[in-house]
């Protein structure tokens, strides 16, 4: 099944010491690109993280968001800086000497000094923080693919649409050809013959070079080239794998032929069907750029 390149996942997860949780979402890109935003403590996990999302994720500008809060006293620890608090104590008792006061220290006024202490993280083992993250990122991811798959399918539907409105356009202009090259041929024969009528050649010459120049307004290898791309990229469409590359290689082989049908047109049925099919593959390239 395709997929779209834009889709969103969240998971959660909760025990006594945090509460954590996943977001992943992403848009078009022509690469595979990751922006990674977590705390601090999760940042060695970095290089796990990406390697983790390359195996599940072709291609998109892809965010990820991994927040943590604590639940409880648990996960933070007070840190006591013993040289501050004695740099405090001999401080007090200076001042207490140089202007003969009492010195009545206690230990709650030299805790409440600045910077004697404070409130730090406790340092979690690497192995340990990706057992509790791997589990979130894989629901989160897996809930990813699947609004992306989802979103895929929609965008499937909407291209078999568009191509199957594409091929009756190209059979009005392939049965319209002969008329076009007849109608073509008559002008220019009769044009010729005025040109020509005080010298000596004959018919079947005029007629060679007829064929000739009506030739260069036929559109037979240009129907057979669209009509090939139609079928190819509706086959393109049932794989299980990244195509949107491969689609947007095919939409522009099918603008060409289309381009050059439309420069070939020498009548008004066959210009209108050229630009209907121009502005048909603009709309497939449109949708074909969301696919991975």
């Amino acid at each position: 099944m395709i997929r779209s390149m834009t889709g969103f996942g969240r998971a959660e997860m909760s025990d006594e010491h945090r509460k954590l949780t996943v977001e992943i979402k992403s848009v078009n890109n022509r690469y595979l690109d990751f922006n990674i935003r977590m705390p601090k403590k999760y940042a060695s996990l970095d290089p796990k993280i990406r390697a983790f999302l390359k195996e599940r994720i072709g291609r998109g500008k892809v965010d990820l968001f991994i927040t943590e809060t604590s639940e409880s006293a648990g996960t933070g620890a007070v840190l006591y800086n013993e040289a501050l608090a004695r740099q405090y104590v001999e401080a007090y008792r200076n001042i207490a000497e140089e202007f003969q006061l009492p010195c009545d220290l206690t230990a709650s006024m030299i805790a409440a000094s600045p910077e004697v202490l404070t409130l730090g993280e406790v340092e979690e083992d690497a192995g340990e923080l990706w057992d509790i993250l791997a589990g979130s990122l894989e629901e989160a991811v897996d809930a990813f693919n699947r609004s992306r798959s989802e979103e895929g399918a929609r965008l499937k539907k909407d291209l078999l649409k568009k191509l199957d409105s594409m091929e009756p356009m190209v059979d009005q202009v392939i049965s319209h050809e002969p008329e076009i090259q007849e109608a073509y041929r008559q002008h220019l024969m009769e044009s010729l013959k005025e040109i020509l009528e005080d010298r000596d050649i004959d018919d079947a010459q005029i007629a060679a070079a007829c064929v000739v120049y009506a030739d260069k307004i036929c559109t037979d290898e240009e129907t057979v080239r669209l009509k090939s791309h139609i079928k190819q990229m509706k086959a393109e469409l049932d794989k299980d794998e990244s195509i949107g590359r491969k689609l947007d290689f095919l939409a522009q082989e099918m603008n060409r032929e289309a381009n050059t049908t439309l420069s070939k047109a020498g009548d008004l049925i066959t210009s209108d069907l050229g630009i209907e099919l121009k502005t048909m593959i603009e709309k497939l390239r449109e949708q074909i750029q969301n696919i991975e």
